[in-house]
C-alpha cells in the first residue's frame, strides 16, 4: 500500500526534515536510475541547461556551490564543462547520496552540510544551482536566504525544480502519469514504500513558478526570470543577487 498525500509531510519543519533525509538514505543506490528512467532522461538536458544559465564563464576559475547535491549530477555537468577551471562544492546532508556521487568530476567535491545552515563566510561564492531539491527544504525561505547569503553580488543562484504543466490536456496527461504510474514504477524499482508518492505529493504543495518568483526576490535575489522546460513539466529560475 502506498503512502497517501494525506500522511506526507510536505508543508515543513523537524518532522519533514526527518523524512527527506530518511528516504534519500535509502533510495540511493537507485536515485541514479530512477532519474534517468522516470524523466525518459529529459533530465540530463535540464542539467545542462541549467549550467548553461549559471553563466560561469564570466568567471570560470571561480568557486560555486551545488546545493541539495545529492548525487552530484549537477555539480558535475559543471565541473566537466569544457573550459571550466573552477571548483564546485556539492552539498547535501545525505552522506550516501554523496558518497554515491563521489568521482564524477574531479572539480566537484561532496560536503556533509544543511542547506538551511551553510558552514561558509558572507559573499564567499561566484554562483550557486539548485537541481530538484527546493521543494524537499524544511524551511524553503531560510534556504533561499542562506544560498543569497553566502553569494557574491551579481553572482546566479539557477534553480531546477519540478512543477505542473499549465495547460490542458499535457496537465491532465501529467497528472495521471504522476500521481499513478511514477509511483508505482518507482516503488518497483527502488522497493521503497512512499519515495515515488513523496515526488508528486511534494511537487503539488510547493510554489508554483509564479510565487517562487516572488519568494527569491524577497531572499534577494532580483532581477530573477523563469522558463519552462517540457511543456511545464519543470521550470528553470534564474535570480541575480543584489
Amino acid at each position: 500500500m502506498l503512502a497517501t498525500d494525506r500522511e506526507l509531510p510536505v508543508t515543513g519543519g523537524v518532522e519533514k526534515r526527518a523524512f527527506v533525509r530518511g528516504l534519500f538514505s535509502a533510495i540511493a543506490p537507485r536515485y541514479d536510475l530512477l532519474n534517468h528512467l522516470l524523466s525518459l532522461n529529459f533530465d540530463r538536458r535540464w542539467r545542462r541547461s541549467a549550467v548553461a544559465e549559471l553563466a560561469w564563464e564570466r568567471r570560470p576559475a571561480g568557486d560555486y556551490l551545488d546545493l541539495c547535491a545529492g548525487t552530484m549530477d549537477l555539480a558535475a555537468q559543471l565541473g566537466n564543462s569544457p573550459g571550466f577551471r573552477g571548483r564546485i562544492l556539492g552539498i547535501d546532508f545525505v552522506r550516501r547520496m554523496l558518497e554515491l556521487g563521489r568521482g564524477k568530476s574531479l572539480r566537484a567535491t561532496p560536503v556533509a552540510a544543511d542547506a538551511l545552515l551553510l558552514p561558509f563566510a558572507n559573499a564567499r561564492f561566484d554562483g550557486a544551482t539548485v537541481g530538484f531539491g527546493v521543494r524537499n527544504l524544511a524551511d524553503l525561505d531560510a534556504g533561499l536566504g542562506e544560498a543569497a547569503r553566502v553569494l557574491k553580488p551579481g553572482a546566479r543562484l539557477v534553480v531546477l525544480e519540478f512543477t505542473m504543466p499549465p495547460r490542458q490536456p499535457l496537465r491532465a496527461l501529467y497528472s495521471l502519469y504522476f500521481r499513478l504510474v511514477l509511483p508505482l514504477l518507482g516503488r518497483l524499482i527502488s522497493k521503497h514504500r512512499s519515495a515515488y508518492t513523496w515526488l508528486p505529493a511534494s511537487v503539488l504543495a510547493f510554489p508554483d513558478p509564479g510565487a517562487l518568483v516572488l519568494r527569491l526576490r524577497a531572499a534577494g535575489f532580483d532581477p530573477v526570470r523563469y522558463r519552462l522546460l517540457l511543456g511545464g513539466i519543470c521550470a528553470l529560475h534564474v535570480g541575480e543577487k543584489r
